[in-house]
């Protein structure tokens, strides 16, 4: 089976390149790309604040607030960036005495559209039955200049 850039089970996801040819040191791109996902996240959705942490061994956490994370995961120069329900054990325990996920789906329902529009470079349309995925420029990026 094929291999495949990794996010968490049910995330919004946006896609792009991480090296788009002009830089030779991926290293620099992506930590370029990271800083511009903090940024720009914590400007678009107010309630995130830093947060450095992982989900499994591949998928990074950037920020954090009470209903998701968000965080970035990358194979072979294929980033996703993604949004999640939290998945921690302080999130569960305060979800035992003040019940957050259905107000965490509603969130991420509300934000995935701007979240796609802010990072999205790239759509997935599909997967190859060896489990390669395939891609195509979004529409956005492709109004502002493929």
């Amino acid at each position: 089976m094929g291999r495949s850039v990794s996010y968490p089970t049910g995330s919004v996801v946006a896609f792009r390149l991480l090296d788009d040819g002009e830089v030779d040191d991926t290293d620099w791109a992506y930590e370029c790309l990271v800083d511009e996902v903090i940024d720009t996240a914590k400007a678009a959705f107010p309630s995130f604040e830093r947060f450095d942490g992982w989900r499994g061994r591949e998928d990074r956490i950037l920020l954090r607030n009470a209903f998701a994370d968000c965080g970035i995961s990358t194979w072979c120069g294929l980033a996703a960036i993604w949004l999640a329900e939290r998945d921690d054990a302080q999130y569960w325990e305060a979800d035992f005495y003040n019940p957050r996920t259905a107000r965490a789906r509603h969130w991420l329902g509300q934000v995935s559209g701007r979240f796609i529009d802010l990072f999205g470079e790239l759509r997935l349309i599909g997967r190859l039955s060896n489990g390669e995925a395939i891609f195509e420029r979004s529409r956005s990026t492709c109004d502002t200049g493929c």
